[in-house]
Formats: C-alpha cells, structure tokens, sequence
C-alpha cells in the first residue's frame, strides 16, 4: 500500500536568485525603515531647534522691545529711559536752518575742538570729540563761490585732531595735517566750486574720529544764484556705535561695531528722531530745499520726502549743472552732499527719510510740516 507521503505534490526548489532577491528585498525594507525613523528625529531636532530660535512676541506699543529681541546682545538701539517721551520734547533741536553768507571777499572761519558730552537720543548721553564746542555736527559754514574761507583750528582736546574740507582744492599735507593739543593751525582756500559738502577730522583712525562727531557741512552757493525757494534746511546724516546704553553713565566709541557697521543710532544732525517731536515747517505752496550731508561715517543717506517728489535735485555737488526732476529718491553717498527742493501744497505731515528703513528705524526721519495739519503722522 503506498504511504500518503507518495501522493503529495514535490516542493520547487529555490534557485540562488531567487534567495538573493528575497534578502535584498527585506534589507531594503529594514533600510527604509531605519532612514525613517532618523528623518523624524531630524524633523523634531528641526522644529524644536526653530521654536526655540524664534523671538518671543512682543506688544505693538513696545516698539524698543520687539527690536531688542532679534539684535545683537551688545545692540543697544532702540534703548532709552521710561520717560524718553518727556526728555525728547524738552530736547532743544540742532537749527536746521540755513545761516547767511558772510559779507566780504574773505569769510574767516574758527573752530576749536573739545571733549563734550552730549544726547545723540533721548536720555542717552554720548563722549564726543566735537568741533566748536557744538556737538555733532559742527557749524554749518555757508560761502559764495569765489569767496576765500580762512580756517583756524585750535585743538582743545586731549589727542590730536585735524579738519578736511571736501570743498577745498589744498595739498592735505599741508592744510589738513594733524593739530596737537592747545595747538592750531590756520589755511586759507578758495571757495570755487558750488555744492554742498562734507568736512571733519581726518586724523587717523578716521573711522573713529567721524563716529565721535567730528563732521559738519559746507555750503558754496553758486555765482549765478539758484532758484528762489522759501525755506532752507540743512540735514546732516551719520550714524553712533555705543559701547553702553549711555543711559546712567555717557556712552563711547564701540570700535568693533562701527568696523562691522552694528550702529546702535541713526539721525539727522546728531539726534534721533529730534525732526519727529520739532518738525521743520513750512506754509502750503512753498518751495523747501534740502541740503543734505551723509557724513557716515559708512552708511549712505538715501534721501526721500513722503507725500511727495524732489521737484529739483542737484546730485552730488554739481550745481552749476541742469538739475533733475521730480525723482522719488536720490542716494547721497557716505562723503557726498545733495541738494533737493520739494514743493507741497496740501496741509499735512510730511515725513523725510533715508530709505534704507534699517537707519529709520534707528532715528533717521523727520517731518516737514506743512501749514498747522491735525493729528499725528503713522507712517
């Protein structure tokens, strides 16, 4: 009798590739598997590495704050005292307004250099190196073409100091040489080409004797008299590098920061926001120039009014040339000057800025207010 075991259907034998197919096939799985698993740990690491980075959410109203938390830990803009408000409205602003041109064929100009302290924002105090005892900037010099500017430095600080004219054609090394202290030095130069220009100290490291305030502007009105306008200001762009907040005890040069372009404030003539709470004026209809200076010592004034057009603009000196017409914005360079005239009819605030909104931010803006407009400026 055959055994049940003679009846059944034989087992096919696996060839090698067939075993080869099915290892590979479970090495894979396992392999896919293993990524897996490392691709969500990666993803948890990702998102608890981005929750962690990301700044906490501040409140509208603080403003100081909200910036504070994506800056530097040695960043100190933004930071003022709790009554900055008070302080910015009892701050007296630097006159903006254009002085007359000496009469005369000779306009004798004298500085002398001191160590001064002063606000460059509300509550916060600055050690500068400051031409004539007037903070930053020095005094605006404003000439005739074919006048001759007499300078006479006196260096009554504690380290060497100098003056550069950028407007003066003179061998520097006899004109700008370094003053020492309770010494000076006396030049003269022929104010002969028309624009607005640049001065300060050019005594090395330059870079820190411009981040100290040791800027100013000089003005060379053309022969042939530009247009008529009704109002002239004088804007004067630089930035500050603050080792401290300058809040309890003056702050000074934090000469790492100003290599690395970390400034701290941005403004015009010397003081953040100052044009903001004193707005510069004028009546509807009228015609306002701006002479504007970037004194840097690195950062550009890249200049707008908003609400408006630079109905004529000189660039960069150059004001014996046809100017340009209604341009939105006009990039002074660091070292470089402007003259704009804007024309505006309605009643309103009217902010002008650096449009590198970083430096707004940091107290680059002002208003120009036009006629006696209600309310308050929000852009």
């Amino acid at each position: 009798m055959a055994s049940h075991s003679a009846h059944q259907r034989p087992r096919p034998v696996e060839t090698e590739s067939a075993v080869f197919a099915k290892v590979a096939a479970l090495l894979l799985g396992i392999l896919v598997a293993v990524l897996g698993f490392f691709s969500l740990l990666m993803w948890a690491d990702a998102r608890e590495a981005r929750d962690s980075a990301a700044p906490p959410a501040a409140a509208t109203s603080d403003i100081a704050a909200a910036h504070n938390t994506a800056l530097p830990l040695n960043s100190f803009a933004g930071v003022v005292p709790e009554n900055a408000q008070e302080l910015a409205a009892a701050h007296k602003p630097y006159d903006a307004t254009l002085p007359p041109i000496p009469a005369g064929d000779l306009v004798k100009v004298h500085m002398t250099l001191e160590d001064l302290t002063v606000e460059i924002a509300p509550g916060v105090k600055y050690n500068t190196w400051a031409f004539d005892g007037h903070g930053a900037p020095g005094p605006v010099v404003n000439v005739r073409e074919g006048q001759t500017v007499e300078m006479t430095l006196t260096n009554g600080g504690s380290i060497p100091h100098s003056i550069d004219f950028h407007a003066a054609r003179i061998a520097p090394n006899v004109a700008f040489k370094d003053v020492a202290p309770g010494d000076s030095i006396k030049f003269r130069f022929t104010a002969s080409d028309p624009g607005v220009f640049m001065y300060h100290c050019g005594t090395k490291p330059v870079l820190a004797h411009i981040a100290n305030g040791m800027y100013g502007a000089i003005i060379i009105q053309p022969k042939q008299a530009l247009p008529k306008v009704d109002n002239e200001y004088v804007l004067v762009g630089s930035e500050w590098y603050l080792n401290g907040d300058g809040i309890e005890e003056p702050a000074s040069l934090d000469f790492a920061k100003a290599r690395a372009r970390l400034s701290d404030w941005v403004t015009f003539n010397g003081y953040a926001n100052q044009y903001v709470t004193h707005p510069l004026t004028a009546d509807p209809g009228e015609t306002t120039r701006f002479w504007v200076v970037a004194a840097g010592p690195t950062n550009n004034v890249n200049f707008h009014v908003v609400g408006g057009m630079l109905d004529r603009a000189w660039v960069n000196g150059g004001l014996t040339n046809p100017p340009q017409t209604n341009v939105q914005t006009v990039i002074v360079p660091a070292g470089g000057g402007g003259v704009f005239d804007v024309k505006l009819g309605a009643e309103g605030l009217y902010p002008f800025v650096s449009h590198a909104f970083a430096d707004v931010d940091l107290g680059q803006v002002g208003l120009l207010k036009i006629g006696n407009p209600k309310g308050t400026a929000s852009h």
